[in-house]
Parts: C-alpha cells; sequence; structure tokens
C-alpha cells in the first residue's frame, strides 16, 4: 500500500487528506467506495506526533459499512439524574455502536491497500498551500527528510490553530479508563450515556459515561462542559471517585486511558481555504457545538465531499443545518449562563422525547414541527431570553483546546 517515502515525493494525486483521524479516514474510505482514481491519506508517523487509541461512538440503524471495526453496540442507553433516579431508554431501530481506532484505521487501510490508487504515506504534514494548478502539501518523514505531495484537491483535518470568533465557546473536555474488574459490575446490554451523580462543578455540568465491553470490562469516563480543562492529576481523582464510591467496581485493574478536549462553540468554521483546499471533520465544523457529538457529522460531510467529486465538483457541505446551529446557540449560551440546569435539561429530554426522536434531533435528522415539540418541553422562559440576547453579542476570540479527540 504504502511504499518507500521516495516513491512519493512529488507525486501527484486526485486527493490528499491530511490527517488520520476520524475524518481523515472517513473521507478515504468513502472515496475508496466510489472509486476515486487515486488518493493520498498522510498520517503521523509512530511517535509522539501520533495519537493514542481513541474511541468513536454514534447510533445508526445498522453498522453500515463498518461492521467490522465496531467493537461493541447497544440497544438500551441509560441516563442517571443527580438525584440517583434513572432513565432507561430503548432507542430502537437506532443502536449505539463503538469503534476503536486501531480497529478503524486496519479496516480503511486495507481498503485503501486493495484501492489501485489509494497510497499511505507516514509523515508529518507542515505545510499546505494553493498552487496554480491545485495544492501543495510539504511533509516530514520519520527519518527527518523534506516530502513534497501534489494534488488536485487537498482536505485537511488538523486541528485549527486558532478557533473562529464566536458568542459562547465551552468545552467538553474528559479522561477515560478501560477498566477491568475483579468481579462482575457491568450489564452489557446498557451503555450509560450521562451519569450526573458526579459532584457538578461552580460553571457547567460534569458526567460519567460507561461503555460496557463484558461483565467485567469497560470503558469509564468523567467528562465535564466548561470552560477550562483539568489537569491530568484531577480528572484521575475524579475517575477514582465516580469509579470507586458512585459505580462502586471494587477492585479493578486500568488497562489503559484516553483524555481530549473537544470545542463547543457557535463560531463560524471557514470549511475552504482557497481553490483547493479545505477543511474537514472538526477543523471544517463538523462537531455539534451543544453537545460534542461529531462522528455521524463526519461521515454526512464526508460522504456528501465523495460524491461530488465523484461528479466532478469539490464541496465540503455545512455538516450542520442552520436550523441545528440555531438551536445549538442559544442552547450553548444559556448553558453558559446558567440559565439552565444542564443535568437537569438533559435528563428531561430523555424523559419527555421519544427516544429515536431525541436521538434524531441530536444528530440533526428532524423536522421543523417535531424541533417544535422538542423545544415546547425545555425551559422555554430561559431559552427565549436567551435567543433575544443573542443577536446583540459580539463574537469575539476564544482560545482554542490543547489536545482534540472526540467519542461521539
Amino acid at each position: 500500500m504504502s511504499g518507500p517515502c521516495d516513491a512519493l515525493d512529488g507525486t501527484s494525486s486526485d486527493v490528499v487528506i491530511v490527517g488520520g483521524g476520524a475524518s481523515g479516514l472517513s473521507l478515504a474510505h468513502r472515496l475508496t467506495v466510489l472509486g476515486a482514481p487515486t488518493v493520498t491519506l498522510v498520517e503521523a508517523p509512530d511517535g509522539p506526533r501520533r495519537p493514542p487509541e481513541r474511541t468513536w461512538c454514534y447510533w445508526d440503524r445498522g453498522t453500515g459499512d463498518f461492521g467490522e471495526a465496531i467493537t461493541a453496540s447497544w440497544s438500551r442507553l441509560r441516563i442517571h439524574a443527580t438525584d440517583g433516579s434513572e432513565v432507561t431508554v430503548d432507542p430502537s431501530p437506532l443502536r449505539y455502536h463503538m469503534l476503536r481506532s486501531t480497529a478503524f484505521e486496519r479496516l480503511v487501510h486495507s481498503r485503501l491497500a486493495l484501492s489501485p490508487g489509494g497510497r499511505l504515506l507516514r509523515a508529518t504534514a507542515d505545510t499546505v498551500r494553493n498552487t496554480l494548478d491545485g495544492a501543495e502539501v510539504r511533509c516530514t518523514a520519520a527519518d527527518g527528510r523534506t516530502l513534497t505531495l501534489r494534488a488536485r484537491h487537498v482536505f485537511d483535518s488538523r486541528p485549527r490553530r486558532a478557533l473562529p470568533p464566536a458568542r459562547t465557546q465551552l468545552m467538553q473536555h474528559f479522561r477515560g479508563w478501560l477498566v477491568h474488574t475483579d468481579a462482575d459490575r457491568f450489564d452489557p446490554a446498557v451503555a450509560d450515556l450521562m451519569d450526573f451523580r458526579v459532584p457538578q462543578p461552580v460553571h457547567g455540568l460534569a458526567f460519567g459515561y460507561v461503555l460496557p465491553l463484558a461483565p467485567d470490562r469497560a470503558l469509564v469516563e468523567y467528562t465535564e462542559f466548561s470552560r477550562t480543562p483539568l489537569t491530568t492529576s484531577a480528572y484521575e481523582r475524579a475517575l477514582a471517585h465516580y469509579s470507586r464510591d458512585i459505580l462502586k467496581l471494587g477492585a479493578f485493574t486500568v488497562e489503559s486511558a484516553e483524555q481530549g478536549v473537544i470545542p463547543m462553540t457557535d463560531g463560524r468554521f471557514a470549511r475552504r481555504v482557497g481553490p483547493a483546499v479545505f477543511r474537514i471533520g472538526t477543523a471544517g465544523g463538523a462537531t455539534r457545538p451543544a453537545t460534542g457529538y461529531t462522528f455521524a457529522a463526519v461521515q454526512r460531510q464526508s460522504r456528501a465531499v465523495a460524491e461530488a467529486l465523484h461528479d466532478g465538483r469539490a464541496i465540503v457541505p455545512p455538516p450542520h443545518g442552520r436550523r441545528a446551529l440555531a438551536m445549538d446557540a442559544v442552547l450553548l449560551r444559556a448553558l453558559d449562563t446558567g440559565r439552565i440546569d444542564g443535568p437537569d435539561f438533559f435528563t428531561g429530554l430523555f424523559r419527555r422525547i421519544p427516544p429515536e426522536r431525541l436521538l434524531r434531533f441530536l444528530d440533526g435528522a428532524t423536522s421543523p414541527w417535531e424541533e417544535w415539540g422538542i423545544g415546547m418541553r425545555t425551559p422555554i422562559g430561559p431559552m427565549l431570553r436567551t435567543a433575544v440576547e443573542l443577536p446583540f453579542l459580539a463574537r469575539r476570540s476564544h482560545p482554542a483546546p490543547r489536545s482534540g479527540g472526540n467519542h461521539r
């Protein structure tokens, strides 16, 4: 699939994809399915620049094209309110799926290998620029050599150095442990999507997140929606408290850990950098502002990009519709100001809205009439006050997340 770096230096492709995260891998997959002539995927080489294994989750009616890479899936989802009460829902025909990044990489890499024009380059992308006849990507190989790739189109998924100006910006930040317990402690049929029994921060909200893989094995995570990420030691203390005092796991070992930060912002993400360079994934606005969900939008965006290229057009459509972004801007501001109580808000949605409809709403796949009905089941006064206020707020710069990664 990928020969010596020298063989790729100076070569031209129809498409170069920069970054081997969820969006880069997804676009490479879609292009190979449609039979794009030549696709080069640039991934960081092994070492400090290569991210550790990550977890990506989404809900769907079936497994789609990713069946062989799915680690686990659940037909029931559970929410724990701050008072300890539970809401368990069955969103049938939707199921919640978990992908581990290594399995997804293997799947996409194998399909690139089977594609006559598919190539994988392990190198660090340094610069991406438009040229008179396309675009150029300058890379540094693991041995320090400089390589130049040329393409008709480049799709760049690398995190932005600075986020666009926004009226509101929070961070979804988390740390998770893959734990193995000495006794059976988990129900593999139910995923805990939000567990609000953890101590709540002064600003924002916090919840636990449990994806059981077996009765004695699960991904256990602590997540916050707030303005500033925590230190690793603070996440560790929060995870220890959640695992021992709330979940009461007893004796357990931590097999691995993962950590990340996802921007939650109503900033306007430009998806086109020039005639031949485009941003995709979180860098292209795929992250849902008020929830941090990303993976499903990445699939919609990747499918649309691949189909457009197949038809001879180069576009990156908006991953979320205007109505969804407008509603998210209101919710994000209401959370940030404390006008609504985050745990009560999300718990209430799962109590009052049919689960399949609610999940479609979170993915931006509901009709205006369905959205009106959902809106009538939210705190109307605080939301209206926030909606009236938003047009008068200035957009300003906020710090970008220090590290990336996402689960949803």
